[in-house]
């Protein structure tokens, strides 16, 4: 019943605020997943000032009213539901924009720490948010890329990029005890990444996983355990984060199939 809701609301909101892609076939595509704040509201900006065909969806696209303001001055932007670990809207998605060439598939959606649980230690795990995480973090860009596989096979440029962090790296992530539960999906995410780069080697693609750096982006209430108008310390905003992430994939070849690179430079970062 629930799943009945779910696709319901997805199909009522998309009827809503969709709108038709153009016929123009000239320009490239890019998908983004969670475009409604922060780097994916940020990437569909940018990308819509480089005039390209922007897909952007968002769970709650009624809400998304910063992202609808956007689509509303560029023809080229359509917004779309999409909860990632609604697995069948995910497949309803991919079979309804079946013959639209995708040139860049960019699985941004992620749930983000609770910081002030951060620092605690192992006995204080929440299990439920865990599962959450790995839900939305891990398998959501999985089945994000299973889905919508064939659309990039299609496109000209053929690449699936998808936002991770150091916190899932072994070699970079903070030496201590401290978000277990965003740092376990995370991890899990990359070599998710890694294990799709042999498939998508064989079928001509060239997926990579990026990290946007520390990001200044406006929490939903509570998603940090505390209110919104405390300023996450030593960070970049979308703007710096996002013009890195699209400069890194432009430059990124087959040769780069399977990495995990830096918004800044493209420099390698070790699992």
């Amino acid at each position: 019943m629930r799943t009945f809701f779910i696709a319901l609301s997805g199909l009522l909101a998309g009827l809503l605020f969709a709108t038709t892609l153009p016929a123009d076939t000239t320009k490239p595509t890019v998908l983004i997943t969670g475009a409604n704040r922060g780097i994916g509201l940020e990437l569909v900006r940018q990308y819509s000032a480089r005039d390209w065909h922007v897909i952007a969806t968002a769970r709650n696209v009624a809400g998304a009213t910063d992202l609808q303001a956007l689509a509303r001055a560029d023809a080229d932007i359509s917004i779309e539901t999409l909860d990632v670990t609604d697995h069948p809207g995910v497949d309803a998605l991919a079979e309804r924009l079946r013959d639209q060439p995708i040139d860049v598939l960019l699985s941004n959606d992620a749930k983000t720490p609770r910081y002030m649980s951060a620092m605690k230690g192992a006995t204080t795990i929440d299990y439920d948010e865990a599962r959450n995480s790995f839900e939305v973090n891990a398998l959501g860009p999985a089945k994000l890329v299973a889905a919508f596989l064939p659309h990039v096979q299609k496109s000209t440029q053929k690449k699936i990029v998808v936002i991770s962090s150091k916190a899932g790296s072994f070699a970079e992530s903070p030496k201590m005890s401290m978000m277990y539960e965003y740092r376990t999906s995370k991890a899990a995410l990359n070599m998710i990444v890694y294990t799709l780069s042999f498939e998508t080697k064989r079928k001509g693609v060239t997926i990579a996983a990026i990290s946007p750096g520390s990001v200044d982006t406006k929490p939903v209430e509570g998603e940090l355990g505390f209110g919104t108008n405390i300023k996450q310390p030593n960070t970049i905003q979308p703007e710096e984060s996002v013009a890195g992430i699209i400069r890194v994939i432009d430059s990124i070849t087959p040769a780069q199939n399977g990495l995990f690179l830096d918004y800044k430079d493209g420099r390698v970062i070790p699992w």
